[in-house]
């Protein structure tokens, strides 16, 4: 138990992530190591992850090898390669980086990208037939296809050659395709299979390694041919991983690590523009991918144009990238309008299921392209997974879920997919989406709660604030932030640092922003700092902060953030709980 709280403000206890407690004789970086299930000898190998100490062989994976052999053939021959991918900015990555590779090995791939609301997820057997029609004598898909049985049964009725590049999870029954890349396959080795946490642009650059070592074998560049270097594409592979939440261990951290690296070179011309646009003066980190560059890039398929994201990551012109950056932005001020109506709408739904295992809610008219960050609000205020649904005119359903560590969302949306309760669906433990006739939706939230009651109460009966570090109000401070981000990159499957402060005092409470409350603390050593609390003024603990008399004290728990509003070694805390002291 960290400093003997029990029940914070939140209703939990807080307990050490690391079994030393806040060791003080060990090294900081390698105790943040250790917290998140390093083990010992394993310490060098992980302080700094270099893509060579973590890249598998490609050929472990299930089709990769004769995935490469048809591309290779598909290039000595002249054919037109297509690439469909999903509009989210996996699929974009995955689609740009492929599409950059394939251009260097003197290929100009067709590029498709489905509208979000007219065609939905995943590829169409229109669509597939399009790309024949247009020329393409082999289509990629990238995060996507794993479920879309009946469009490559048409694409192969139309003599399209189809290799899906997914990581979704699968059936038992695969779809037809040339090949199947997807390290959640069920017949999947057991190396394979250990990188079911991948996103597709992580699996779609494990196949560019394959398709140049294909290339390499046939003496493709022995004559002088230069032969394309992947590593300068490692920043598509680190907005991917990032922006899908894809948990940052072994592989992952590698990629995000140096991918980061990639990026601050501006070598990308569109996500150069893009990091403008949002703001980001200083070198780009791990949450700067998932808060300001992901969601831009998300805002053209979730409001705008589906394509924007792989335009943009694949012009070479400065003021072509400038254009659609700006464009993204505007979309994305526009998601963000859309967002915050549905979530209102959808919290007040939300209520009456508190009680619930997994909350479902739904409501006409909803926008498609917020729900799953509507799922996300729900899930973060409830503590429990949460589907949201917009319902259409025509009473057909498009919902999305998320969901907590400890429940696989993703196989409950294929088992009810199996027992007829919705028309299309899938995903992976932390995500899935469906689409659901009006008048099954009720089912549907009967169904997956009752699915996965007993492993949300798992999930839940363990629930704790892990903390990391506990310190004085003095020692919050840029140059400790400095320290901490080398055990980074943090995200997904990777917490970032979680940092006990008190006692402190709270000075000047109040609600700021879209019901964030902020306050300065005050300790007992007269050092303060500034501390804001996102989306909690009506929350137990935001009120109770509030509510502080001046002379109450409380421990504060939270992620520690450089203050660049004030500069120096001034640094925040971003407040997830608080005790009384």
């Amino acid at each position: 138990m960290t400093l003997d709280i029990r029940s914070s403000l939140s209703g939990q206890p807080w307990q050490w992530r690391y079994k030393g407690g806040d060791d003080l004789t060990r090294d900081l970086t390698d105790q943040l190591l250790l917290a998140r299930g390093v083990e010992e000898n394993d310490l060098p190998r992980q302080r700094a992850p270099r893509l060579r100490d973590f890249l598998p062989d490609p050929s472990v994976f299930q089709d990769m090898d004769k995935a490469a052999v048809r591309i290779a053939d598909a290039l000595e021959a002249g054919e037109r390669i297509a690439l469909f991918g999903d509009y989210d900015v996996d699929g974009a990555t995955s689609a740009a980086l492929l599409a950059r590779l394939l251009r260097q090995l003197g290929s100009d791939p067709l590029l498709y990208i489905p509208d979000r609301l007219m065609e939905g997820y995943g590829p169409s057997g229109a669509a597939l037939r399009g790309l024949k029609d247009q020329g393409a004598d082999l289509c990629v898909t990238v995060d996507c296809g794993a479920q879309a049985f009946e469009a490559l049964d048409e694409a192969a009725d139309a003599g399209l050659d189809v290799i899906v590049c997914d990581h979704h999870q699968c059936d038992t029954r695969l779809p037809q395709a040339f090949a199947i890349i997807n390290p959640n396959r069920l017949d999947e080795s057991e190396e394979g299979a250990a990188h079911g946490h991948l996103a597709a642009v992580g699996m779609a650059f494990l196949l560019g390694v394959a398709l140049l070592r294909e290339l390499r074998r046939r003496g493709k560049f022995v004559n002088g041919t230069p032969e394309p270097d992947l590593l300068p594409l490692l920043d598509l592979v680190a907005l991917g991983t990032v922006a899908d939440v894809a948990r940052l261990r072994t592989l992952n951290r590698a990629f995000v690590t140096q991918g980061l690296k990639i990026m601050a070179r501006q070598q990308n011309i569109g996500l150069t523009a893009l990091a403008r646009v949002a703001g980001l003066k200083k070198a780009v980190v791990s949450r700067d991918l998932g808060f300001a560059l992901g969601p831009r890039i998300n805002a053209g398929g979730r409001v705008g144009e589906a394509d924007l994201g792989v335009r943009l990551l694949t012009t070479d012109d400065p003021d072509e990238a400038a254009q659609i950056a700006e464009r993204l932005d505007r979309y994305n001020e526009e998601r963000r309008a859309i967002e915050a109506a549905v979530t209102e709408a959808a919290m007040e739904a939300a209520e009456a299921q508190a009680d619930r295992a997994v909350i479902c809610v739904s409501g006409a008219g909803w926008h498609p392209g917020v729900v799953g960050i509507v799922a996300s609000r729900l899930k973060e205020r409830y503590g429990r997974p949460a589907f949201v649904i917009g319902e259409d005119e025509d009473g057909v359903g498009k919902g999305s879920g998320r969901s907590i560590s400890g429940v696989d969302l993703g196989s409950a949306i294929l088992a009810a997919k199996a027992e007829g309760l919705v028309v299309a669906g899938g995903g992976h433990a932390m995500a899935a989406g469906v689409t659901v006739l009006q008048p099954a939706i009720t089912k549907l939230a009967h169904y997956l709660s009752d699915r996965l009651e007993k492993d949300v109460e798992a999930a839940r009966a363990g629930r704790a604030l892990v903390i990391d570090a506990m310190l004085t109000p003095g020692g919050v401070a840029g140059s400790l932030c400095d320290r901490i981000e080398q055990a980074g990159p943090f995200g997904a499957g990777w917490p970032a640092p979680r940092i006990a402060v008190g006692p402190a005092r709270l000075l000047r409470p109040g609600v700021v922003g879209n019901g964030h409350v902020r306050f300065v603390a005050l300790g007992d050593d007269q050092r303060s700092f500034k501390a804001i609390a996102f989306r909690a003024a009506d929350t137990d603990m935001g009120q109770a902060l509030l509510a502080a008399r001046p002379d109450q004290r409380f421990w504060l728990a939270g992620v520690m953030k450089r203050d660049d509003w004030t500069g120096g070694d001034a640094a925040e805390l971003h407040v997830e709980d608080a005790a009384p002291a």
